[in-house]
């Protein structure tokens, strides 16, 4: 899923950004939006008011309408959580607001936003599609382990395999209970290099015997601590092939492929040569 955020203020036409982007996508697959919203909406179906739900204690609630029509609303729902739900069915998601996100993001007019910004204009209206989808199928899609797991599953020999095995590793806040905090690591690589020894391994990986699919990714840019860095996945006849060959996926991925990472914690930043998650 590509994922893309709108920031600006409210009068730069964020939202009719939204639906130019949005109608020219839907054309060519499935489109989700995500809005900021400073007061929680009161999701109302047919007189029904589910903020009376959660008031009652639902963590999360669902209005559906005969038509198929369908509002959800609840609590502690992060903007990672909330993509991280969307990404194994959607294509894209356009974002409005999160202007401190380190997604990547266009900006309109003079609002100040974090890094990466796509581009600038100075409105929804004047802001050029081309380019703004141009520079967002640059960058790497939003992937979580539920998507590469749905990839492997579409395998045409998916028939003949018993086991899905998986490796997932991330961001650790401390060693030991008495060291500093990790706010977050930030990961860069040698773009042209570092896609291809990726899929030299997926396809040395994938000619085993009784393996039908293997997906690796392993996320670049700010990782906040807490966070998933990489993800290997594994598609096989049976669990022994799966698990071995998951744990040499990781192995030489973290050998070959070359990927550097900054961590930042409380006393300060350093560069190391990305060793173990």
């Amino acid at each position: 899923m590509q994922v893309l955020g709108i920031a600006g203020a409210s009068d730069s036409g964020k939202t009719t950004l939204v639906e130019r982007l949005t109608e020219r996508c839907a054309a060519d697959g499935r489109v989700a939006t995500v809005k900021h919203c400073t007061h929680p909406p009161d999701v109302d179906t047919e007189g029904k008011d589910t903020a009376r739900h959660r008031a009652a204690g639902a963590a999360e609630t669902v209005a559906l309408t005969d038509d198929g029509s369908w509002f959800a609303t609840g609590q502690g729902r992060t903007l990672t959580e909330t993509l991280d739900a969307l990404a194994p069915d959607y294509d894209y998601a356009f974002v409005e607001g999160y202007s401190d996100s380190s997604l990547p993001k266009v900006v309109l007019g003079d609002r100040e936003a974090a890094d990466p910004v796509l581009a600038r204009f100075d409105s929804g209206e004047r802001a050029d599609l081309d380019t703004i989808l141009d520079a967002l199928e640059a960058r790497d899609p939003y992937v979580t382990l539920d998507t590469l797991v749905a990839s492997v599953k579409r395998s045409p020999d998916e028939d003949r395999a018993g086991a899905i095995a998986t490796f997932t590793g991330r961001v650790r806040a401390k060693d030991s209970p008495d060291d500093r905090p990790t706010e977050h690591l930030e990961f860069e690589r040698y773009d042209g290099v570092a896609r291809e020894r990726m899929a030299e391994l997926r396809s040395d990986l994938e000619a085993r015997d009784g393996v039908y699919a293997v997906r690796l990714h392993h996320k670049t840019g700010v990782v906040e601590a807490g966070e998933d860095i990489v993800f290997v996945v594994v598609l096989a006849g049976h669990r022994g092939q799966a698990f071995r060959t998951v744990e040499d996926g990781i192995n030489r991925l973290k050998d070959e492929v070359p990927l550097f990472k900054k961590e930042v914690t409380v006393d300060g930043e350093f560069w190391a040569h990305e060793r173990e998650c």
